[in-house]
């Protein structure tokens, strides 16, 4: 048989893409709400770690050095994330031209480059943890804390790496439910092992801080390991096998066309808390507690709207491939109108109710004082912040990432951390949290020029086939 003959008969063998002829916001909605449930779950257990460690003894120094591993934290995800999305979305694009031989040499190249990550966070682990800290504080207390945390988060962050990559492949070809399914199991064991090993339960050892990070390493490597079953059980659209394999710098360059802009923003995300924190440890530790308290909890509001995008950026990048315009608009519309209704629910809540959310991590009243504050303003960016996430998704959906980078790093470094330094400089800790506010602003200003710059370059231009 030809090499053509087979890859029709491959062809006919696999069913249209329920991506390419569901009605979309029943689409929409299908891929989005097993994502959104599986990442308030997530979102709940990165809170689970934080309300045990403010209970031990010293909480709000343990807070505090847990607040200061973020922009580590931020930069594993944006390496393996990052290069998820880019691996994803060009995958989905290949799925919708029904090329399943590009589909599986993308998967196969994407496993390839977490690889890679990996080994540099194990890098960092055994030799960076602790100079990083010390460029923080010069606390002892929150040093050791910190050095005991991020060292095991880093050198078992291949559990990460892994679930990250395979979830999106999972994603990628519609099936949400499995990636549900594998990250509510990691945060379901993450959530159970946090009380048991951090204060040494049912005749384990109470290992304090580190006992966190060791219950985080070990739901994510469980949740890896689901994600790699069903891959291989369930994900029939994509075949992975190491026999034969060569890397493709050809298919490396295109993943990272993609998700290097993605990688680039995230970067700068723990940049900019790097930043913040460096300026509000100036006011006192409390301040970077309160800013480590905002993050866990405004994660309830912005996971849900990940997942949403999750959902949504392979719908569109699919239909782009298939050339639906008409789906593509209609799934960017429907998107924008999810999130923003969900940031609205969110910036009540932190309006109205921010004392409540700060009792739960057993906060002084010093941190209440502040973080009561910062709260109320800090959320005002919510709404904003959901138009900005899903037009920059759009537009890195259909080719044009780089957007995306631009605004971010015009929002968290051209805006938010010389706002928020200026803003310090007023010897009051209540006006640096306007850096958000202000930032998100400038932010929804450049997302919309460069939404109309993608709809004229590329989709306007574009027959639809639909009314052909």
């Amino acid at each position: 048989m030809t090499e053509n003959g087979m890859a029709e008969k491959t062809e006919s063998k696999i069913e249209e893409n329920k991506m390419g002829v569901m009605p979309v916001n029943k689409l929409l909605i299908t891929m989005s709400l097993p994502m959104m449930v599986s990442m308030l779950v997530q979102a709940m257990y990165n809170i689970v770690d934080s309300l045990f460690v403010a209970r031990i003894a010293n909480g709000e120094d343990a807070l505090s050095a847990v607040s200061l591993a973020f922009p580590i934290q931020t930069l594993t995800v944006a390496l393996a994330g990052g290069t998820a999305v880019g691996m994803g979305t060009l995958l989905s694009r290949a799925l919708g031209e029904k090329n399943f031989k590009r589909v599986s040499d993308i998967a196969n190249n994407g496993v390839f480059l977490i690889s890679i990550i990996y080994c540099i966070f194990l890098a960092i682990g055994l030799f960076v943890v602790k100079p990083f800290y010390h460029s923080q504080t010069d606390d002892a207390e929150i040093i050791a804390y910190g050095v005991q945390y991020l060292t095991i988060v880093c050198t078992c962050s291949l559990g990460i790496c892994c679930q990250m990559t395979f979830e999106r492949l999972l994603q990628s070809t519609g099936k949400t439910v499995c990636t549900m399914v594998t990250q509510g199991l990691g945060a379901i064991i993450n959530i159970i092992l946090d009380p048991i090993l951090i204060f040494g339960l049912f005749g384990m050892p109470k290992m304090g801080v580190a006992g966190a990070a060791v219950a985080t390493v070990t739901g994510q490597t469980i949740a890896a390991a689901a994600a790699i079953y069903l891959n291989i059980t369930r994900n029939r659209e994509v075949k992975l096998s190491l026999r034969g394999f060569r890397p493709s710098s050809n298919v490396i360059g295109q993943i990272y066309v993609i998700g290097l802009p993605s990688i680039i923003m995230q970067s700068i995300g723990s940049v900019m808390v790097y930043g913040m924190n460096q300026i509000l440890m100036a006011f006192t530790s409390t301040a970077t507690a309160v800013f480590g308290v905002y993050f866990k909890l405004q994660s309830f509001i912005f996971m849900p709207i990940f997942g949403l995008n999750n959902g949504l950026v392979p719908i569109i990048a699919y239909n782009h491939g298939a050339r639906r315009k008409d789906r593509v608009i209609k799934a960017v519309k429907l998107g924008m109108v999810y999130a923003m209704s969900l940031m609205v629910l969110g910036l009540a809540v932190f309006q109205l109710l921010p004392g409540l959310l700060l009792d739960m991590f057993n906060a002084s009243a010093q941190m209440k004082e502040i973080g009561i504050a910062a709260l109320r303003i800090i959320s005002l960016h919510f709404i904003f912040a959901g138009y900005d996430i899903i037009g920059g998704s759009a537009c890195q959906a259909l080719g044009n990432a780089v957007y995306s980078m631009i605004t971010s790093i015009c929002r968290q470094l051209v805006v938010l951390l010389p706002a928020a330094y200026m803003l310090s400089k007023l010897n009051d800790v209540n006006m640096v949290w306007w850096a958000f506010p202000i930032a998100e602003v400038s932010a929804v200003i450049i997302t919309t020029l460069f939404m109309i710059k993608t709809y004229n370059k590329i989709l306007k231009p574009m027959p639809d086939v639909a009314q052909e």
